[in-house]
């Protein structure tokens, strides 16, 4: 089978609260979920009717097992995904504490996890190749072997970029427990970028990649690092994307958060299915917040992710009209005030 997508990297149980606004020490129950953002990504276009698969690892134990069955259950193919007998399957807790916060803690994932012993000579480099859309994250490159095989899949790309129409996504993903410094994740992102056709990430992940700065010097730096499109998320103003030749803000589309966590992943597979169906820049930017405004109004990640009617439903909602039917206001030509 070729994928429409495939995601490699981060896979874990999520244990969510079914107590909501207090802290962890005061929750009562939890709900058991599929998590890992590229996991998550991966499910979120599957409900778009995307073809889709995830390169991963587990532990060779009973949650393992549960990761695989909700794989298939949100028709997530599981053939690259397989167990490392020397970790436990990684789990992952959270408070949630709407609208703003969302603690993590993550437990199986020090010194390393299994999602980090993903390695080169294990790849099916030929579907890696073939996919519409590879994505990965910089978590994939803070330790090795994962490190290795991230680069390796990257390679195996296609390199001529947008021109065959297909795309290689890195979400900029940075998150501080996973590596040493800064610096360190910088030099990472740095090597990995020329391989790269789309970059997503908000204001501190954009800073860790390309240093600090304001939106569009942000995206102005991926873009002269190689990339062909650069994705700036702008919190609550909404979300920019910028290529070479156009500049497309979004509106956020305001919901009474629950649980901000899965918004990101929702969005990531939205912009995904949106760049496969061949929608102008704008419309898939729109079409993928208002996807990730519906997981930031529900409790869970993966089981929240939205259908294409729910999407269109909320952008009428809102008096926003649905991909093929409007020239947004929001666009701009690069350099053009908005």
């Amino acid at each position: 089978m070729t994928h429409e997508l495939l995601t490699i990297g981060r896979i874990s149980v999520d244990i969510y609260p079914n107590d909501i606004g207090v802290d962890l020490e005061d929750v009562t129950s939890f709900g058991k979920y599929l998590g890992g953002s590229p996991s998550n990504v991966a499910v979120a276009a599957a409900r778009h009717g995307r073809r889709t698969g995830v390169i991963t690892r587990t532990g060779d134990d009973a949650f393992g097992n549960y990761l695989h069955r909700e794989l298939r259950k949100f028709n997530v193919d599981d053939t690259f995904v397989s167990p490392v007998k020397e970790y436990p399957t990684a789990v992952t807790f959270c408070a949630i504490k709407p609208p703003e916060d969302f603690p993590l803690y993550f437990y199986g994932r020090f010194p390393t996890a299994p999602d980090l012993q993903i390695k080169a000579e294990e790849l099916d480099l030929d579907a890696i190749r073939d996919a519409g859309i590879f994505w990965s994250t910089v978590t994939g490159l803070c330790q090795e072997p994962s490190r290795s095989a991230h680069t390796a899949a990257h390679e195996a790309r296609p390199q001529s970029g947008l021109r065959d129409g297909q795309y290689t996504i890195l979400d900029l993903d940075y998150r501080p427990m996973f590596w040493a410094t800064e610096k360190e994740a910088r030099a990472q992102i740095v090597r990995i970028l020329p391989y790269v056709t789309v970059a997503i990430g908000n204001d501190k992940e954009c800073a860790v990649a390309v240093g600090e700065g304001t939106p569009d010097e942000q995206a102005d730096r991926l873009l002269a690092a190689g990339v062909e499109i650069a994705v700036v998320k702008l919190g609550p103003e909404g979300v920019m994307a910028k290529t070479r030749t156009e500049r497309v803000i979004s509106a956020p589309v305001r919901v009474k958060t629950v649980n901000g966590l899965g918004a990101g992943d929702s969005f990531g597979g939205a912009f995904c299915h949106g760049l496969l169906s061949g929608w102008p820049l704008a419309e898939v930017l729109d079409y993928a917040n208002a996807a990730g405004a519906l997981v930031a109004s529900r409790l869970s990640c993966a089981d929240a992710m939205p259908t294409p009617d729910e999407v269109t439903s909320l952008l009428a909602e809102r008096g926003r009209m649905a991909p093929g039917q409007f020239v947004p206001a929001t666009y701009a030509p690069e350099g053009a005030a908005l």
